[in-house]
């Protein structure tokens, strides 16, 4: 027999399992699949910025992450040059865009999958590998093996989306190939158990080559290890660790050890057809570090496929998924080129016996970033983005066609976004009410826009346009001083409609 849905979607990690909750959001349903039956034990650690937070508050899931990771503190990265010697810099975060946190990989995928066990409209069927699909007109049929019976399943899906992983199997049978950058060198990654006090839990530690951070659950650690050309990984993890950080590490339990390189790949087209690739599956980057790409994914293309499955998406929106999150990608990958290459110059030179101050000096011309993610986000040459001109002001505004709508605050303080509908939203500053005829106006032709008139002086000052549409995803596809001439046109750009 043949299942039908809307929506199947291949991997139940954190980019899976968002875009499945992200679907329910818009009152969609699907169907998640999952080959393995447990999270993983030791994937990582998922760095979310302050941009991927206010993502995951939409869906009410910023207090999972709270409870079960730990706040980043005010410094960023670390340097020495042996863990028993003083810092030879602490590189600061970057001021603005809110608080980060840190969560361990295998705890952010597990809660998440319990919010999708118990959510009416996703259906996760754990223990199911895809084994292949074919494209039909009007969507797909995927092959499924059910791993505990061996039953075969085939699913017929309007789209189907291919988040599992790196390794990715629907990303081999659309026969996408990943474009990489440069050549990779091998690392190992020891995750261990350790209560050493120089370690410092609320920065990234980076000691020689090494680089060292906590997930925040206890006393957990993961270090990642550069390994020389065809060098083995040593039988004897914890002597790899005090040989490679020096000063007596002590490292009461090994939890495990694994073997990647840092070879940094983009997919060379995010679709086919109806099939799509989101997260590790569309770009790797490995460490992963910080998630915001990959979850940026999730919710780009899970309200986009809402708004097509619902009716008032247009074809040109679910084409803008690629147009808008693949240059995002490769601009992630070559901070992270940046940011591997800056550790390893310090790595060189501290085995050298460079001078601290010269380190130090080297790092501050680097203006060195831990990860990549924490960049804004700007879509400013986005198809379904209402460009008006605005970045030629001479003075760069706080609202922009393809940015990040501001993270303002209520006079009370609670955050605007937390009013935005779950659709479109017109956020009207004009004190008259001028938006609520062009809410009404989309809501004749059945594309849902909420009018939400803002009064408050706290709003007003950090918000330089009057009449701002945006998108589920926080970016603006459009804004105004006053009503526009011909509101149709608009409506219709930003929603992909195409002739």
């Amino acid at each position: 027999m043949t299942t039908p849905t809307q929506v199947l979607v291949v991997g139940a990690g954190p980019t899976g399992a968002l875009l499945a909750l992200e679907l329910a959001h818009h009152g969609v349903a699907c169907l998640v699949v999952e080959r393995a039956v447990a999270p993983p034990r030791h994937p990582g650690v998922d760095r979310l910025t302050g941009q991927a937070m206010d993502l995951l508050r939409r869906l009410g899931l910023a207090d999972l992450v709270r409870r079960h990771g730990a706040a980043d503190g005010p410094d960023g990265v670390e340097w020495r040059t042996r863990l028993d010697e003083e810092p030879v810099l602490v590189s600061g975060r970057p001021a603005g865009g809110g608080p980060e946190y840190r969560i361990a990989a295998a705890e952010l995928t597990r809660r998440l999958r319990e919010e999708l066990r118990h959510h009416p409209l996703v259906e996760l069927r754990e223990g199911w590998t895809f084994t292949g699909l074919r494209i039909e007109p009007g969507g797909a049929v995927a092959n499924l093996l059910e791993v505990g019976t061996g039953a075969r399943h085939v699913v017929a899906a309007r789209h189907v989306v291919g988040c599992d992983g790196a390794q990715s199997t629907v990303r081999r049978c659309l026969e996408i190939p990943m474009e990489g950058l440069g050549r990779p060198d091998q690392h190992c990654s020891v995750f261990f158990r350790s209560a050493d006090p120089r370690l410092p839990r609320r920065t990234t530690l980076v000691v020689g080559g090494p680089t060292c951070l906590a997930p925040g659950d206890g006393d957990s650690w993961v270090a990642h290890l550069p390994l020389a050309a065809d060098e083995p990984v040593t039988i004897d993890p914890v002597a790899m660790l005090r040989s490679r950080l020096g000063g007596g590490l002590d490292v009461p339990e090994v939890l495990a050890v694994a073997q990647w390189d840092d070879g940094l790949a983009v997919a060379a087209v995010y679709r086919r057809g109806p099939v799509f690739l989101a997260g590790e599956a569309a770009h790797r980057f490995q460490p992963a570090g910080v998630a915001d790409t990959s979850l940026a994914d999730a919710v780009d293309l899970g309200w986009k496929l809402g708004a097509a499955i619902n009716g008032w998406g247009g074809p040109g929106l679910l084409d803008s998924y690629e147009s808008e999150r693949r240059p995002r990608a490769l601009l992630d990958r070559e901070l992270l080129a940046r940011s591997l290459e800056t550790r390893r110059r310090f790595g060189r030179l501290s085995a050298a016996g460079a001078a601290p101050e010269l380190l130090a000096g080297l790092l501050r011309q680097e203006a060195h970033r831990p990860d990549a993610g924490a960049l804004p986000a700007r879509h400013a040459t986005s198809a379904v983005v209402w460009h008006d001109g605005a970045a030629g002001r001479a003075v760069p505004a706080a609202v922009r066609p393809g940015g990040r709508a501001p993270d303002v605050r209520l006079d009370g303080g609670d955050p605007l976004a937390d009013r935005f509908g779950p659709e479109l939203t017109l956020v009207d500053l004009t004190g008259d009410a001028a938006g609520a005829p062009l809410a009404a106006a989309a809501a004749v032709r059945g594309i849902p826009v909420r009018h939400l008139p803002v009064a408050d002086a706290a709003v007003r000052a950090g918000w330089d346009r009057p009449l701002a549409l945006v998108r589920p995803d926080r970016h603006v596809a459009w804004c105004a001083d006053a009503a526009p001439g011909d509101w149709d046109a608009v409506l219709d750009l930003v929603r992909g409609k195409t002739t």
